[in-house]
């Protein structure tokens, strides 16, 4: 139950943001906005305020903003309502109409950020020597190292920070190592001999071989206060870094790196979801900053039926300066939902393969 709460308002959220960027600018451009929907299928219920159907639909997995002027027939009948019709506003008017939906996605996760830092603190992690994980049959257990061991000198030269203790592993070429560690009350001396491993990068990429002995840093969080121009400058900071990651990993996709069976879908996301709750409103609020990320870079792809879609189309036509044809755009916007409603299926397919273990 907490788990399909948790996506309820996570995704419902991020929804809404969204369709709110078009809506708005909609709206300042003085296009007749006929139905605000979050989700698709059955309505569940509604209300019309002014020309505006306000919906809330059965499948919670998107929304839309229905213009008056999107459609051929209402185009034609529209001769008298020019002003309020879409499809005859400037490209650029509808250029801006359309950015805005991702645009306000990336602007959000800007704000959530903003919240956190502004007012419980920037996150920094204590620099110590402690072991948060131990691999397994790694050379760590079999010396005897656990997770909780503070590491307080290698080969009697002291261990200050953590890159004291991967500057020594990395360093050994492979032979022999003594070390002193804190466990509990008593300290204990172990002798660790270092293999060469794998590096691989956030992408799962292989970076470089070097001597390790497969332990892991133990994070101790701590937050700093900071005033307005800190937490923007932060917030700002943090955007950015989950849009490089979200491009490169698409490139990482493209590229074979990031294998597709990685791919999540709605399931995994109420999964996520349902744990960062559980480990209090920061992580959930961290965690819907990187979907929110996410979603406005996916709908920037240049896949027709998604807004990068209608950006192509809408690129293409201030070069031009006419809009493509009809049949072409139709054309496209069915192979876009194929390749869309093909992704759908795959993610699932992922998502429940995750869970039965396949």
């Amino acid at each position: 139950m907490n788990t399909f709460v948790s996506f309820i308002i996570v995704l419902g959220i991020l929804i809404f943001v969204h369709e709110l960027g078009h809506f708005l600018f909609a709206k300042l451009f003085k296009v007749r906005v006929l139905k605000f929907s979050l989700g698709f299928g059955p309505k569940l219920f509604g209300r019309t305020i002014g020309e505006t159907e306000y919906v809330i639909s059965a499948f919670p997995l998107g929304g839309y903003v229905k213009m008056f002027g999107e459609n051929p027939d209402e185009q034609e009948g529209a001769a008298a309502e020019k002003a309020a019709s879409f499809a005859h506003k400037t490209v650029w008017e509808r250029f801006i109409i359309v950015l805005a939906g991702p645009l306000f996605n990336l602007l959000f996760s800007v704000f959530l950020f903003f919240l956190i830092f502004f007012f419980v603190g920037l996150p920094d992690s204590l620099d110590t020597t402690r072991v948060g994980h131990v691999n397994v049959d790694s050379p760590a257990a079999e010396a005897g190292i656990e997770a909780g061991d503070t590491i307080l000198s290698i080969n009697g030269q002291p261990t200050l920070q953590w890159m004291d203790v991967l500057n020594m592993v990395k360093d050994s070429n492979g032979k022999e190592l003594i070390l002193q560690v804190q466990r509990a009350d008593k300290e204990l001396q172990l002798v660790v001999t270092p293999s060469v491993d794998m590096v691989k990068s956030v992408f799962g990429e292989e970076v470089e071989q070097r001597y390790m002995i497969g332990i892991v840093k133990a994070e101790e969080l701590f937050y700093t206060s900071t005033g307005v121009t800190g937490a923007f400058v932060a917030a700002c900071s943090q955007t950015w870094m989950y849009i490089s990651l979200t491009v490169m990993g698409f490139v990482k996709l493209a590229q074979g790196v990031v294998p597709v069976k990685e791919l999540g879908g709605p399931i995994l996301i109420a999964q996520i979801a349902g744990k960062q709750m559980q480990a209090g409103w920061i992580n959930l609020a961290y965690f819907m900053g990187l979907l929110s990320v996410n979603l406005g870079i996916l709908n920037l792809l240049p896949i027709p039926v998604l807004d990068g879609g209608h950006l192509m189309f809408l690129s293409v036509e201030a070069v031009r300066r006419k809009p493509m044809t009809e049949k072409i755009q139709i054309v496209a916007q069915q192979i876009g939902m194929a390749c869309l409603g093909t992704l759908m299926i795959f993610v699932f397919y992922n998502d429940i393969a995750r869970i039965l273990g396949w």
